[in-house]
């Protein structure tokens, strides 16, 4: 508070009761009752947070004793309306032991901008000598606060029931009384200030701001005047430390990295007010994990802290024995332990390395003491609620002068403020290591390409302030020796993205047991995203929440090399021939999942050369800041063009530019090498649809079984091969195709034209149908139909390590 801030405040006495006994023309304006209408009456009326307080006494108390309370409150103007304000509460003492309360309350919108931090105004202000003279209308004093006697030296009883001119005679004093007068005649609650030069008890001149209001009874007659002066040096000093803690809002809590928000709270400090600072936070903060340590629940076991950050005004910082991220040894029956266990601040006017000390007991620190020249110390909880979060400890070296309560005052609020920053960081934290816990065990901890594809993959979750995102890919192995690779980036951060992820990626692999082409399955896939919004809305009335997501869906076959893909608004892959001739495939675009624009998918086939280099990314990987996605693009092709590299060795090539960065978005690529089966490992036969068509069919597979050295499948594969091709002559009219596949397992394939698919039944005891399904199934490993152009194929698989005939 300076001279400007008096002239805007408002005034009201107040006795023991909390009953207003005296009122101002400033609290009318401020919240539209008249003196008639307040005084006589609880402040209650007009002071919500007084409450159910029985005294003022009380009040006071339980404003002091709440954790983090400021002054900053609300009044209730007279139209019903809350009003933010700074309040101040003074106790005047009069005659005979009697008390008042002055109040003082100031909108916190006609503050001046250097004056005010909302927050901290009541908390710092508080200890500013502000001096408070109630005067009777003969100009008598009636009341008096303990501050103004060091304003000019002037005791209370000297002071009490005597006029300013007996107390102090002079020229100050009488233009005081003359002003008081005009006050008073007036009947105005209108500030009147002016600047003087009061003598002080040393004998020293300072600057001094006065101002006088007028103090109105129930009838709205003058009953005195309010006299408050405001040493300007002191309050000067208050600016500057309330100029700090406005840097430190913007300082502070720029980042949702925990380690850099207590960095920055060590470097704000230094050098303004301490020489070495060191915050340490406690070990679950900075990762994460673990439960929170609560304040009072620490017993024999100590928390352990972690150094975020260090700050000194000599190079180097000689003064910390720990480098940020080590682990910090607290000595035990220490100030340190104290300050974890209760939660409240300890001052060390003067450190004592003294032999028998708690520093002696200590000699690493004893030493680094002795060294640096460390002659005081703050110790500060970092604590939110009842949660705490670690300790700051502030250190003087080269300034001479130990540290005051005023200087551990500016230290609690610059700690509380980081604090803050702190706790939001920790829940984010918390929430990003969940999410990313969440991803990690979604993602596809081994990629099984099987003898179609070699697979690697990395991924890189965004920075801190972004947190893990919604990328997946899979590579999901099918029939026929086929493998299918996914790749899919949910739209935002957080663990909401990564569920939604994990929900995408359940829906696709369904999706891909059902043997669906590329285009049909993101069409189902885009049709459930919507579904799946829809049963989270609400309210039935309003429009579903787009979920938003990108994917692009391909299906590689060994035996042919022909890779079907479709994407739904994602990023086209990188293919690398083995010539190292690098191609980004024009691909219809599509809508990502979830937008509901009813536009159809289209798949593109492509034949692969065998040794191709498939790239499947997100894009984080090629979108970073200053470069756009052709750029990144094309630097990723650039960087897969080494046919001569592993697919490990690739990856970590491709990853390079976004390793170290702040990165915008999730990083992922999933790189697979195309390979192409033998054609000594496929055999294959087109039949005609007739009644013979079993019999021949059966006799080529055990011919071929024979000559892979199978013969221990004959039997199986056989009757396996009789029932699926018995179906296809019963079912379709047109040509059947035997496709016999030998890779991991031993895959039967029969192809007709009918495009329903086959479903068992539960046969009775008299049908003379109905079995073959269920003869198949208890035959192979597994079985299954999928979608062909012109008609479908059922095929079955069967174990190789039940092959063993010769």
């Amino acid at each position: 508070m300076h001279a400007s801030d008096i002239s805007d405040s408002a005034f009201a006495l107040l006795d023991e009761q909390g009953t207003v006994v005296a009122w101002t023309q400033a609290a009318e304006h401020l919240v539209g009752y008249s003196a008639s209408e307040v005084v006589g009456r609880s402040a209650a009326l007009v002071l919500p947070c007084f409450g159910e307080a029985s005294t003022m006494s009380a009040f006071v108390e339980r404003c002091r004793a709440r954790n983090g309370w400021s002054g900053a409150t609300a009044v209730r103007h007279r139209d019903g309306r809350m009003l933010d304000v700074g309040l101040r509460i003074s106790l005047v003492r009069g005659q005979d032991g009697a008390v008042r309360w002055l109040a003082s309350v100031t909108d916190m919108g006609t503050l001046s901008g250097d004056a005010v931090n909302g927050s901290v105004q009541g908390s710092i202000l508080d200890r500013a000598p502000i001096g408070v003279v109630v005067r009777d209308l003969e100009l008598r004093c009636s009341w008096v606060n303990d501050a103004v006697e060091s304003h000019n030296g002037i005791s209370r009883d000297r002071r009490l029931g005597f006029r300013m001119t007996d107390a102090w005679p002079g020229i100050e004093a009488e233009v005081a009384e003359a002003v008081m007068r005009r006050v008073l005649r007036s009947g105005s609650t209108k500030v009147h200030e002016y600047r003087t030069w009061l003598p002080t008890s040393r004998g020293e001149e300072r600057p001094y701001a006065v101002s006088f209001s007028c103090l109105q009874g129930a009838d709205g007659r003058a009953l005195g005047v309010c006299v408050i002066s405001v040493d300007l040096t002191e309050s000067r000093q208050e600016r500057e430390r309330l100029a700090v803690l406005g840097e430190a809002g913007t300082c502070l809590g720029s980042t949702l990295d925990v380690m850099q928000t207590g960095q920055e709270l060590a470097d704000l400090a230094v050098p303004l007010f301490a020489d070495y600072v060191a915050v340490d936070l406690e070990e679950s903060v900075p990762f994460g994990e673990g439960p929170p340590v609560r304040i009072g629940s620490i017993g024999e076991r100590f928390p352990v802290l972690r150094r975020a950050g260090v700050a000194s005004i000599r190079p180097g910082v000689p003064e910390s024995a720990w480098e940020r991220g080590e682990p910090v040894h607290l000595p035990p029956a220490s100030p340190f332990i104290d300050v974890l266990r209760t939660g409240r601040s300890h001052i060390l006017p003067v450190l004592n390395t003294a032999p028998g000390s708690w520093i002696d007991k200590d000699p690493e620190r004893a030493q680094k003491i002795r060294e640096t020249g460390m002659h005081s110390a703050m110790l500060v909880p970092i604590r939110a609620r009842r949660t705490l979060l670690g300790a700051a400890v502030f250190v003087r070296t080269e300034n001479p002068m130990p540290f005051q309560e005023c200087d551990l005052l500016l230290a609690e609020e610059l700690v509380g403020r980081a604090a803050v920053s702190l706790d939001n960081a920790r829940q984010y934290c918390r929430e990003q290591t969940a999410a990313l816990a969440v991803q990690r065990s979604l993602l596809p901890r081994r990629l099984r390409g099987g003898l179609a594809v070699e697979a690697v993959s990395r991924y890189l979750p965004a920075d801190v302030d972004r947190g893990v995102g919604g990328d997946w890919f899979d590579v999901i192995p099918l029939s026929g020796a086929r493998v299918a690779l996914v790749v899919g980036d949910v739209v935002g951060h957080g663990l909401d993205a990564a569920v939604a992820m994990g929900g995408l990626r359940t829906a696709v692999r369904t999706l891909a047991d059902m043997e669906l082409p590329p285009d049909e399955l993101l069409a189902r896939l885009d049709d459930t995203v919507q579904r799946l919004a829809e049963e989270d809305t609400d309210d039935p009335d309003q429009a579903a929440t787009v979920v938003g997501a990108t994917c692009l869906y391909a299906v590689y076959d060994p035996v042919n090399r022909k890779c079907t893909m479709a994407t739904a608004g994602h990023l086209p892959p990188a293919i690398i021939d083995p010539q190292a001739r690098v191609t980004f495939p024009d691909l219809p675009t599509g809508a990502p999942l979830g937008i509901g624009l009813g536009v159809p998918f289209e798949a593109v086939e492509l034949e692969l050369p065998e040794g191709s280099l498939l790239a499947l990314y997100t894009d984080g990987l090629v979108e970073t800041r200053g470069q756009d996605i052709e750029e990144g693009m094309h630097r990723l092709g650039t960087a897969l063009a080494q046919p001569d590299l592993s697919l490990e060795d690739l990856c970590t090539r491709a990853m390079e530019p976004v390793q170290g960065q702040a990165a915008c978005d999730d990083a992922s690529l999933l790189l697979v090498r195309t390979r192409a089966l033998s054609p000594a490992q496929v055999a294959s036969w087109t039949l005609p649809s007739d009644d013979i068509a079993a019999r021949r069919a059966r006799h080529l597979a055990a011919g071929q079984l024979a000559e892979w050295g199978l013969e221990g499948l004959e039997d199986s594969t056989k009757l396996i091969v009789s029932e699926l091709v018995s179906n296809a002559v019963r079912h379709s009219d047109g040509p059947i195709r035997l496709r016999l596949t030998r890779h991991e397992v031993l895959t039967v394939e029969v192809s007709d034209t009918d495009a329903f698919s086959p479903r068992p039944r539960n046969a009775g005891t008299s049908d003379e149908n109905g079995r073959g399904l269920a003869i198949v199934s208890q035959l192979s490993r597994r079985w299954g139909t999928r979608p062909v152009p012109g008609g479908k194929v059922v095929w079955a698989e069967a174990d190789l390590a039940h092959a063993s005939g010769r």
